[in-house]
């Protein structure tokens, strides 16, 4: 049975953006070392044309990032994400403000300064604040959207942790434990993402993927999905992040099966038309009654 979430709104800089339909956040990296090169974006012109990009093709949300994620990622300093933030935010700021901009950081002064300074709609934090003790309180207090990603250790260990008992009931400990934490403090709009490919094996991806519909049941709060051109798709696959649009839209439609509110892609047309193919299917999916044919032979 299709479950849909009990929160079907989030407060982007003033406006609502409703989930009862999912939507798309298509990922801009300023990063030089992003595990699919095609997501590097370098300079103020290819930012506009990557915004344009976005716009054009159905996206909702842009993600922003400055810190690659990738396992076995370098360190990047506050100084320098923050550097490689600040042209792309101004741009958004001053020449997109009707498209909602997410910025993908652990940091809490660096989110702070997102927010504060440039406007930005919406925090998403890979770490789901183990990697920053403010991060919590920062949020409770800048009162934008917050994802909270499920990860062990991080980026440049994160792959070493990947140990679980039962995945899914894992994920769904830590999310029950710091939603918790999050609500007592005054943050209301909560995200919750599983972290496709973040200390976890490509068995424990798709056991998680299949489980999704057990995180729908256990909590109100919405779902994101990223897992566009990850490995689990390409080394199945044998082939390239670069090659694997096929399968990254496979795993899409499983995923709005089971609930997926959100998704977090390189290719917004892509994941767009998934959608829109999905709400037309979506009416006849799951029925409880079945058709009945009767078929006589005739002698």
């Amino acid at each position: 049975m299709f479950l849909t979430p009990a929160q079907t709104t989030l407060t982007l800089s003033g406006k609502l953006l409703t989930l009862e339909r999912p939507v798309v956040m298509g990922i801009v990296n300023v990063t030089p070392d992003s595990f699919f090169a095609g997501s590097r974006i370098a300079g103020e012109t290819a930012l506009r044309t990557r915004f344009d990009e976005l716009m054009s093709e159905g996206a909702a949300i842009a993600d922003l990032g400055a810190y690659s994620s990738r396992p076995g990622a370098e360190e990047v300093s506050p100084e320098e994400e923050r550097r490689r933030l600040r042209p792309a935010l101004q741009i958004l700021r001053d020449e997109y403000p009707d498209l909602p901009v997410s910025v993908d950081t652990f940091r809490s002064d660096v989110a702070r300064m997102a927010v504060e300074e440039y406007g930005a709609s919406m925090i998403n934090d890979i770490s789901g604040g183990g990697l920053d003790p403010a991060m919590y309180r920062t949020m409770a207090e800048l009162q934008v959207p917050y994802i909270l990603m499920h990860m062990k250790g991080d980026p440049k260990t994160m792959q070493q942790q990947a140990s679980y008992s039962d995945v899914t009931l894992e994920v769904i400990d830590y999310f029950a434990q710091r939603v918790g934490q999050l609500l007592e403090l005054g943050v209301h709009d909560i995200i919750l993402d599983p972290g496709f490919g973040f200390s976890k094996t490509t068995a424990q991806n798709y056991e998680l993927l299949a489980q999704l519909g057990s995180l729908v049941e256990a909590f109100t709060q919405p779902l994101l999905v990223g897992v566009s051109r990850k490995s689990m798709i390409y080394r199945p696959l044998g082939c390239t992040p670069a090659e694997a649009l096929g399968g990254t839209t496979f795993l899409h439609a499983l995923a709005l099966e089971r609930g997926a509110q959100i998704l977090r892609v390189h290719d917004v047309r892509a994941a767009a038309e998934a959608i829109t193919l999905y709400e037309q299917a979506r009416p006849y999916l799951h029925k409880e009654e079945h058709l009945h044919y009767s078929f006589t032979r005739s002698h």
